[in-house]
């Protein structure tokens, strides 16, 4: 259990600089790909992602070649400060088969804190809350702490698959 209390909080433009200060500790530290950030590692302006991640969040807005999806910025209750980004997608599409219906990511500097555990706790609610029956998550092979964490909130290994060359495993997690 992470020491300090996080809520996931939906992106806002109050948040922008924070989340661009997320986005640059990740690539700052060598990573170019943020799990469950809906693109923020991809989309160079932040109110052009907000606007995005506000659409695919409607049923009604939701890009047709995407899946209804909620983006949370996982933010500690204590200063606010975001240690980390999900995603929920609320369905399954075919390039998400074996991606699932979720992707978390922790900042580099609050790694093995806890965080990682929580946030995915709290996606299991949020999909519960809305009905789904299981969570479907996939993790590159080499990913232990992400397994542990899976594992941790009741994960179970269903079949591997290899993407970009790396062998990945899927889990499911009854709600």
């Amino acid at each position: 259990m992470a020491h300090e209390k996080i809520r996931l909080v939906k992106p806002n433009l109050e948040l922008k600089d924070q989340a661009l200060a997320y986005r640059q500790e990740h690539f700052d530290f060598g990573e170019q790909v943020i799990n469950g950030s809906g693109l923020l590692d991809q989309i160079a302006s932040y109110e052009e992602w907000l606007e995005k991640v506000t659409a695919n969040a409607s049923i009604k807005t939701v890009d047709p070649d995407w899946v209804l999806t909620d983006t949370f910025f996982a933010v500690r209750v204590s200063d606010h400060k975001i240690v980390g980004i999900a995603d929920l997608r609320y369905q399954i599409n075919d390039f998400l088969k074996d991606f699932g219906n979720c992707g978390y990511s922790v900042r580099p500097s609050e790694r093995r804190k806890g965080y990682a555990a929580e946030i995915l706790r709290q996606i299991c609610l949020a999909a519960r809350k809305y009905g789904l029956q299981q969570l479907q998550l996939s993790v590159e092979k080499e990913n232990a702490a992400s397994i542990k964490t899976i594992e941790k909130n009741g994960g179970h290994y269903c079949r591997s698959f290899t993407f970009e060359n790396k062998e990945a495993y899927v889990y499911f997690i009854n709600l």
